[in-house]
């Protein structure tokens, strides 16, 4: 089913420009967007100052999901990352619609991200907001993004190492500046904790690591997937935890009046007034929109899987002669993610995107028995390993399920409108290729 393109020959058409650097850098940039500005307040909320001792608690769990993650990532050098792994383990359909469930919640992310990106820069140049210029703002970002991505994986990554830069180190400095108001009473807390909301706190954590994934799904245009990538995974997790707990531990002690809507910008203002407000709202700029960067080097290579296992039509899997990327995937998620953008509808679908890719997760964890079983002897003894044989992904699973409970049932009326739209498609493109055979 995937007409006239030749899988191999395309696949081979893409170029592994993608070192462990950058791989690193993918999963950095996927996973740290707007949250870190915000989780240090919203932790302080609800737990006090136990909070950032939740994050180390938290990234903990969060690793036995990425643990496994690595592990099926040693399996594959292809690109389509869950997609893939699906699709070995349960045919085409399930394959597809992980896939799908991923993909919608990295465009609506897309969606949202870009639009509090233009409310900052906006904001910060004291401009009004009309629909005109927050539309054309958007095309411009977004088409911005898109024609990089086009021009070549090399110079997004290019593109990530520099918004990377501009957004860390911000954040680096209040950690620093701030170590001089750290006290023992509020490093180490006395006590037990006390939450109100157990649930939202689960929730306002486990958001905040998602979106590693997408270093996954780039196998194809990165050197020695097999081994880079859960090195990458590893590395990334380990960061992002640090980067999250000392910012929300500096946060508690330098702030007095904690617990607000921007608590980095209050932190920029207690340590260094008015420029540490400014350097700090760039800084949410450019983190944005190294998520969004993020989000549209990993996206498109997921239609582009699709397309090759023959769920979509070939049209998503054509390379760029010139730039051997997949453009009319890239184009595809540009169209897609701008019409959400202008739209709002993004606002309610965000909140079903986070649900979405724990069901994906829970699928490709449970597709690792089937995925060893299939694998040969040599691909079997270079696999990343998983000691105490399953009981890493046990756990991964039921983390991700018991944050499943926590959502609503309107998230699960559009996780179940997604499906159906999946569904659709897939069997629309079905039909479709049979007629054309």
């Amino acid at each position: 089913m995937s007409g006239d393109i030749n899988i191999e020959a395309n696949e081979a058409k893409l170029k592994r420009d993608i070192g462990l650097f950058a791989a690193g850098l993918l999963v950095l940039n996927g996973v740290i967007g707007a949250g870190i500005f915000g989780l240090p307040g919203k932790l302080v909320e609800q737990a006090g100052i136990w909070g950032p001792w939740l994050i180390i608690i938290f990234g903990v769990l969060i690793s036995s999901v990425v643990w496994t993650f690595a592990s099926i990532a040693s399996y594959f050098n292809t690109t389509g990352g869950p997609v893939a792994y699906a699709n070995r383990a349960f045919g085409p359909l399930v394959g597809f619609q992980t896939g799908w469930l991923l993909y919608i919640g990295r465009v609506t992310a897309i969606g949202a991200n870009t639009n509090v990106l233009v409310t900052y820069a906006l904001d910060l140049a004291s401009v009004a907001d009309t629909e005109i210029l927050r539309g054309f703002l958007l095309f411009l970002i977004i088409g911005g993004l898109v024609a990089i991505n086009i021009m070549g994986v090399k110079r997004t990554v290019k593109a990530i190492n520099l918004i990377t830069m501009i957004k860390i180190l911000p954040v680096l400095l209040l950690i620093l500046l701030a170590i001089p108001y750290l006290t023992p009473d509020k490093v180490f807390p006395a006590g037990v904790p006390e939450f109100d909301q157990v649930s939202g706190l689960v929730l306002v954590i486990l958001y905040a690591f998602v979106g590693f994934e997408g270093a996954l799904v780039t196998a194809g245009e990165t050197k020695n997937p097999k081994k880079t990538i859960p090195r990458a995974l590893f590395t990334g997790i380990f960061v992002i935890t640090a980067i999250y707990f000392l910012i929300s531990l500096t946060y508690v002690n330098a702030v007095e009046n904690t617990g607000g809507d921007t608590p980095l910008i209050d932190m920029g203002e207690v340590l260094m007034g008015q420029v540490g407000v400014v350097m700090i709202v760039i800084a949410a700029i450019f983190s944005i929109l190294g998520n969004a960067t993020a989000i549209v080097v990993a996206a498109p290579r997921m239609t582009f899987a699709m397309a090759e296992e023959g769920s979509l039509p070939a049209w998503f899997a054509k390379v760029h002669d010139k730039y051997s990327t997949p453009a009319n995937s890239i184009m595809f998620l540009g169209v897609l993610a701008f019409l959400l953008a202008i739209s709002g509808t993004f606002i309610y679908l965000a909140a079903a995107s986070t649900l979405a890719r724990m069901i994906a997760y829970i699928i490709c964890m449970v597709s690792l028995p089937r995925i060893r079983k299939k694998a040969d002897k040599e691909t079997l003894e270079n696999a990343t390993p998983l000691p105490g044989g399953y009981l890493i992904p046990a756990i991964a699973v039921i983390v991700c399920v018991f944050a499943i409970l926590q959502a609503d049932i309107i998230n699960w009326a559009y996780i179940a409108g997604f499906i159906a739209l999946g569904s659709g498609l897939y069997f629309a493109n079905y039909i479709f290729t049979r007629k054309s055979e």
